[in-house]
């Protein structure tokens, strides 16, 4: 089973739908949507039986959002059509329909168990269907829809640890699952800003699942490992253990906190503050000579003033450090920090900071590193960095979507991904898909 995350997938084909079925060995077009606190990204990439091909990138500033959460849907509604629109011009595609990555503070999560009859004695993709039904069948807040059951395990009869359990005999499956939840306002509000930049939504998953997906390998997920996606609005933690999903947290600070810090530490507008922490900006004062100065631009007509980087970095250390020192005490508190012997993956863009990495294996305790998207070809310069992880990961979640596809209709059935809150436009999609074979 690959992973969440959310991608947008743009269909070339209307009546025939012979492209979908990778039999065919044609391409689909896949583009990621991420729809974050200070940014809009739209990756476009083509997906064949080689693998998958980067076309197009667009990233635009956003200030619609607050702490991951829509604030303002004109601002929004801007963001994308403009990032969109960039996206389209550079791969020379149109995109019509997007999976819409989405994160927030409202983000909660939860295990549940499944328990189904295996139809047949040999276990079916109907059948991890049901199972996972099941483990959704639990009661949740009328404001509130699950967005993803991720299973950690399956257990057929008596024996557990299984990851695929399609083909092996059996009576009885059952499904240890990871269940993902969201408001459903937050979601709709998304949406909504989508769907006025004329995007038909077919499904919204979590951005940060997508990140983890787009830099983690099989083995970091089955050794244990923490995934840290720094944003400017929310800092998410995502937990692997044993190759599954363990624990995902939204800690509601991010880089927009170091951010308003500098601008009033220095007096300066919040636009130069965000310039200057980009530029000069270090997580930890010991690795900035004493010696070094930066410009610090005045505010209300004041003129610029030299300061000691140094004064820069002792206003930022304190943020990074409470921020890493609540991602070290929820992970404490999920009581499996010893198994992420992996260590830890920073990205998002809050990681590009010098001394980030330092400073969180400083408070951490474990080894840290860089998260940088992987597993893509083409234009693989414009998407080589931390902040680019959750539009890569989107795509990639697309690519495994087409796969999805097959089975779906082959079977005649949905992918056990759609959860049963998925709205009209989930079932409108596949709804397509079935007309068109």
């Amino acid at each position: 089973m690959a992973a969440w995350a959310s991608s947008c997938w743009v269909p070339r084909i209307p009546a025939s739908a012979q492209v979908i079925m990778s039999e065919f060995n044609t391409s689909e077009i896949v583009v990621g949507l991420d729809v974050g606190s200070t940014k809009v990204s739209a990756v476009v990439g083509e997906v064949d039986v080689e693998g998958i091909t980067i076309l197009g990138v667009g990233n635009v500033p956003c200030r619609g959002l607050r702490k991951g959460v829509v604030s303002n849907i004109e601002w929004t509604v801007r963001a994308i059509h403009e990032a969109i629109d960039a996206a389209q011009a550079m791969a020379g595609v149109e995109i019509g329909t997007v999976f819409l990555g989405v994160g927030g503070s409202h983000i909660r999560s939860l295990t549940s168990d499944g328990v189904a009859a295996i139809a047949g004695r040999e276990v079916t993709r109907a059948d991890l269907d049901r199972v996972l039904e099941g483990a959704r069948a639990i009661p949740v807040d009328a404001d509130r829809m699950i967005l993803h059951a991720l299973a950690r395990e399956y257990i057929v009869d008596n024996q557990d640890g299984v990851r695929d359990p399609v083909g092996m005999s059996g009576v009885r499956l059952q499904a240890r699952v990871h269940l993902v939840t969201a408001a459903k306002s937050c979601v709709q509000n998304a949406e909504r800003c989508a769907e006025r930049c004329d995007l038909e939504v077919a499904e919204v998953a979590l951005a940060s699942l997508a990140s983890a997906d787009a830099v983690l390998s099989d083995d970091e997920k089955e050794i244990g490992v923490a995934v840290v996606d720094i944003g400017g609005g929310t800092t998410d933690l995502v937990q692997f253990i044993e190759g599954g999903v363990g624990h995902i947290s939204v800690i509601p600070a991010g880089g927009n906190n170091v951010t308003n810090d500098v601008a009033a530490g220095l007096r300066t507008p919040m636009g130069e503050a965000e310039r200057l922490k980009r530029n000069y900006g270090c997580a930890l004062g010991r690795m900035v000579s004493d010696a070094e100065e930066i410009e610090v631009p005045g505010v209300g007509g004041h003129a610029p003033r030299k300061v000691a980087r140094r004064v820069l970095s002792d206003i930022i250390e304190p943020r990074v450090e409470e921020i890493f020192a609540e991602v070290r005490r929820r992970m404490e508190e999920t009581g499996v920090v010893d198994q992420i012997s992996s260590g830890v993956v920073l990205t998002g863009g809050g990681v590009l900071m010098e001394g980030m990495v330092e400073a969180a294996e400083d408070i951490l305790g474990m080894p840290v590193r860089l998260g940088f998207p992987v597993g893509v070809k083409g234009l693989v310069q414009l998407i080589q960095g931390p902040q680019h992880a959750a539009g890569v990961g989107l795509v990639r979640y697309g690519a495994q979507r087409l796969q999805d596809v097959d089975f779906a209709v082959d079977d005649d059935q949905v992918p056990p991904r759609f959860a049963p809150e998925t709205p009209a436009r989930g079932r409108k999609f596949w709804g397509w898909l079935r007309d068109a074979f």
